[in-house]
């Protein structure tokens, strides 16, 4: 059995982030995600990969749970849940502290930097995102 492995991103919360009730924008959420699951995808897949494929997000289903200001802490925890084909289905969820602010579920496609087509990634390459759970 495997386990994914999470990767925690830190988010710096922006004024721009910052909406007409004081807190922080839905959309911001979205970019969040981006950037976390991008930052999770450079820094466990090897340097020749990270450079043969790009990633384009398919779907975003977020659950805002409570808001975010301006000075909070935040971190996203991402976690690929499984990759089939092409596609990448991760899970993010934004905290505050041990308060859930937001949870995303998310599909994209892997394409091949050159082509700009879908493609496969290598399963060497996928396993670099689980670990083996050892049974007792």
């Amino acid at each position: 059995m495997t386990s994914s492995i999470p990767y925690r991103f830190p988010i710096g919360i922006d004024p721009n982030d910052i909406d007409f009730m004081g807190h922080v924008n839905n959309a911001s959420y979205l970019k969040w995600v981006q950037e976390a699951v991008i930052s999770h995808w450079r820094r466990l897949a090897p340097a020749d990969a990270v450079a043969d494929h790009l990633w384009v997000a398919l779907k975003h289903e977020i659950t805002y749970r409570k808001p975010a200001f301006l000075n909070d802490e935040v971190i996203a925890t991402v976690l690929l849940e499984k990759v089939q084909g092409a596609r990448a289905f991760y899970q993010t969820i934004i905290r505050r502290g041990e308060e859930v602010l937001a949870e995303v579920t998310s599909s994209w496609c892997c394409i091949d930097a050159e082509t700009k087509r879908p493609t496969r990634l290598a399963r060497t390459v996928i396993d670099r995102f689980f670990t083996r759970d050892r049974q007792a």
